[in-house]
């Protein structure tokens, strides 16, 4: 979303879910343009994304214009925009893991979830990205699953943890 399209959007109501909870928050956290990342921060960790009508809210009650929440929000790559599944599965594309087969390994995810990277499953249990590193590069190629790193892995031992997730899947939080 754009900053013009945030602005001519029909405003978040007050009676809203989002609303107490954005309230409390920039008053917790700042009404000033110095307190945009926190607040997206936080906003992201409570959702697991960050929802346009919760965006709006903060402009409504604070000094942080649209343009700079846009801004912000579209700079950082790790703000998410849309929602994510329960389990968030992320595939290291590292120079180490790219060359231990990074891109076997996120086709053999693909395969078993039946979705591309950036999407989510159909029944919201799993979303699929690629990260830059995730600083183990001595167990490459790896996966993380949520907050749990799978080193070393094969397409059968990707293919097992994402079964183990999804037969303990019990609304786990994605790691932030």
């Amino acid at each position: 979303m754009t900053a013009q399209e945030m602005t001519a959007a029909p405003a978040a109501q007050a009676g809203e879910p989002q609303a107490p909870f954005v309230d409390r928050l920039v008053e917790r956290l700042g009404r000033g343009p110095d307190a945009v990342i926190p607040i997206l921060q936080a906003l992201q960790k409570h959702y697991r994304y960050l929802p346009e009508e919760a965006l709006r809210r903060v402009c409504e009650i604070s000094d942080i214009t649209p343009a700079a929440i846009v801004g912000v929000a579209s700079f950082y790559p790790r703000f998410r925009h849309r929602p994510v599944g329960r389990h968030l599965v992320s595939v290291c594309h590292g120079t180490a893991c790219h060359v231990a087969g990074a891109n076997e390994i996120t086709r053999a995810i693909e395969d078993a979830l039946h979705i591309k990277i950036g999407d989510t499953t159909p029944d919201r249990a799993f979303t699929l990205e690629t990260v830059s590193c995730l600083g183990c590069c001595s167990l490459a190629p790896v996966v993380m699953i949520d907050s749990t790193t799978h080193g070393n892995v094969d397409d059968r031992g990707v293919t097992r943890a994402i079964a183990k997730a999804r037969r303990t899947d019990s609304g786990a939080q994605p790691c932030e």
